[in-house]
């Protein structure tokens, strides 16, 4: 019905024609795919426009009890808020389309959601999320045999690589999707390929090569007219000029920038471009015209909660109020950019998504062993028949006898290809529900550090008010207050490590000794006459791993011997000493304190409790003590 709007139309003229055929007498199936397509040409003509055909397109669907168009209208409401930069309502639509589409059974609009879906995460920065969805999405293509999709979601992982840091992976992927591109004179997607090679060249300090994929991905986008892809080049290619400090040039292609991603209602670009003129300003000291352009992109951030941009914004601003020497406003910005950096950096989301991909290429490794141990059994059966028509033409009671057994080892082989194929299925059951179980793990681990953390946050903030607002002179009050905030802080360490734990398949010795060291210089704090050391014999193993709950264990063993030696030894001296003899992992707390009469000394709640963590890591744990000869626990593992 569809057919004659030739892609080589113009979108006003194919747009004219779609008016046309809902305004005739035909069946609501087709009306609903002829507002379906007015959504989608109207997106980057009138975005009101597209929004009433996309509505019209859900409720005919919902009076006419249309899923599949159901599904379409989901989707193609969320992409107009996508183009919008919002991104939590392009989330929501999405899901409602993916719900629909999973009861339908449609593999290829699942796969497409997967990818909208995880570019969502990847704009707002939870990059665990991101490539979880975009290898999702990925398997699908593959198993469908879609190559040119296939590469569209690998192009997509390759940026998150990049937003992860690891420049060289994402390298290598867009290289090789750049070959394929050219190969198949597929223009648009080179212009891509070429613009993020660009990309991954300037992170890794090569300015040669980045300068020269930029001139080429602007040179073919700029013959095509590729407006959206324009503007994102002249935007990063602005960007290499200004590091040469090329200010003139860079302004003139970063304003380029901004005007195309203005014309096309852009608004994550707009606030990219934005704040990059806002940095050009700044360093021309051009104070007025960088406030103007830095203020509007910190808006459009905030607004859209584009994490990465934010990040830049209070950066800038931070440099912005330097030069207008405004401390408070300085000290504001600089709190506001830690606290972001630190959640969006966080070593755990990179640990996840190195744990997802690794369980997608063991899915493929298991798949692939699947399909070759089928073909061998195909083979062995095959022979098998080929030797028993040979001999089936000498003697009959050989023949007999021959199939006989031949039927037998048939059926034995079969019964273990089932059990391998069993196995198979159950390994992969088993990959899904750790899936599954980490994702859980994550979502309370968030929970807890989003609501509990911030909780106990605004306590202390809560007593830091009362202290210095209200002038308060009751000494007993104020020591009771500040021991609240010290304990409050406290638990924040505690629930932190927590977090650390929950999030951690496994800790490896550098992790225990990175948490060790961090509570050492914290005691150092409270403690300033006490020394305390950390040492490590060369004999244990740089990659000595445990799991989480031993590891946790042990920390807290550690952390509580050196809590009593601060506390109550009297200790000058601490030493932490972490060795290995034969099969067995030692670490040793001494410490040059008062000692005590270990015969006649009854176990306290720390004590007691050391003795219990060994217990439930079947370790062994020894402490030996005099009065005035200090103290030494020994714990074995």
């Amino acid at each position: 019905m569809f057919s004659f709007y030739s892609f080589s139309q113009k979108p006003v003229k194919i747009i004219d024609s779609l008016k046309q055929v809902v305004s005739s007498n035909i069946s609501d199936s087709l009306k609903i795919l002829a507002y379906s397509d007015l959504c989608w040409y109207y997106r980057n003509i009138s975005i009101d426009s597209a929004f009433n055909y996309g509505n019209s397109t859900l409720k005919l669907s919902k009076e006419t009890n249309s899923k599949k168009g159901e599904a379409q209208a989901y989707n193609d409401i969320g992409i107009l808020h996508y183009g919008l930069a919002e991104y939590d309502k392009a989330l929501g639509y999405y899901k409602k389309s993916l719900s629909i589409r999973a009861t339908l059974n449609d593999t290829m609009g699942l796969a497409a959601l997967y990818n909208k879906i995880g570019l969502v995460h990847q704009n707002n920065f939870k990059m665990d999320s991101a490539i979880f969805y975009a290898t999702k999405a990925l398997k699908i293509y593959e198993d469908k045999n879609h190559t040119r999709y296939a590469a569209l979601i690998k192009n997509n992982i390759a940026n998150i690589y990049k937003g992860l840091k690891q420049y060289r992976k994402a390298l290598n992927i867009h290289l090789d999707l750049a070959r394929i591109n050219k190969g198949n004179k597929d223009y648009l997607a080179l212009t891509k390929s070429y613009n993020n090679i660009a990309n991954a060249y300037l992170f890794l300090k090569d300015t040669i090569g980045s300068i020269d994929y930029y001139r080429k991905s602007i040179e073919l986008a700029e013959k095509y007219n590729y407006k959206k892809e324009l503007a994102a080049l002249y935007n990063n290619y602005g960007g290499v000029l200004h590091a040469k400090q090329e200010f003139i040039n860079a302004i003139e292609f970063t304003s380029k920038s901004l005007k195309l991603r203005e014309e096309l209602n852009d608004n994550y670009g707009i606030a990219s471009s934005s704040l990059h003129l806002a940095g050009l300003y700044l360093d021309l000291k051009e104070f007025n015209k960088a406030k103007e352009y830095l203020y509007s992109g910190l808006q459009l951030s905030e607004k859209f909660n584009a994490n990465e941009l934010k990040l830049d914004a209070y950066d800038k601003m931070v440099s912005y109020y330097a030069f207008k020497r405004n401390p408070d406003s300085i000290i504001y910005y600089k709190e506001l950019f830690k606290t972001l950096k630190d959640t969006i950096f966080s070593q755990q989301v990179i640990k996840e998504v190195t744990e997802v991909q690794e369980k997608y290429n063991t899915a493929e490794r298991e798949k692939k062993i699947l399909t070759q141990r089928t073909e061998i059994a195909e083979n062995e059966l095959s022979l098998n028949k080929k030797n028993t028509q040979l001999i089936g033409l000498g003697v009959l009671a050989i023949v007999l006898s021959l199939l006989g057994y031949l039927l037998y080892n048939q059926q034995k082989l079969k019964n273990q290809q089932l059990k391998k194929e069993s196995e198979l299925k159950e390994a992969l059951v088993k990959i899904e529900t750790q899936n599954r179980l980490q994702e859980q793990r994550l979502s309370i681990s968030r929970d807890l550090h989003d609501n509990i953390g911030a909780q106990l946050t605004f306590i202390i903030s809560s007593i830091e008010n009362l202290q210095y607002g209200f002038k308060i002179k009751n000494e007993k009050l104020i020591n009771k207050l500040s021991n609240i905030g010290v304990f409050t802080k406290d638990t924040i360490y505690e629930l932190r490590d927590t977090i650390w734990a929950m999030n951690t398949g496994e800790i490896s010795l550098e992790d225990l000794q990175t948490r060790i060291s961090n509570f050492v210089s914290k005691a150092k704090v409270v403690s300033n006459k006490t020394s305390v050391s950390f040492n490590i014999d060369e004999n244990v193993p740089k990659d000595l791993k445990f799991s989480s709950v031993k590891g946790m264990n042990i920390y807290r063993i550690v952390q509580e011997a050196i809590n009593n030696a601060l506390k109550y030894a009297d200790a000058e001296t601490v030493t932490v000493n972490i060795s290995k003899t034969n099969q067995d992992f030692l670490i040793e707390i001494n410490d040059d304190g008062k000692g005590f009469d270990v015969g006649n000394q009854k176990d306290g709640n720390g004590l007691n409790n050391m003795k219990k963590r060994a217990h439930d890591i079947d370790a062994e744990i020894n402490v030996v003590s005099e009065l005035d000869k200090g103290t030494v626990i020994s714990l074995v593992i």
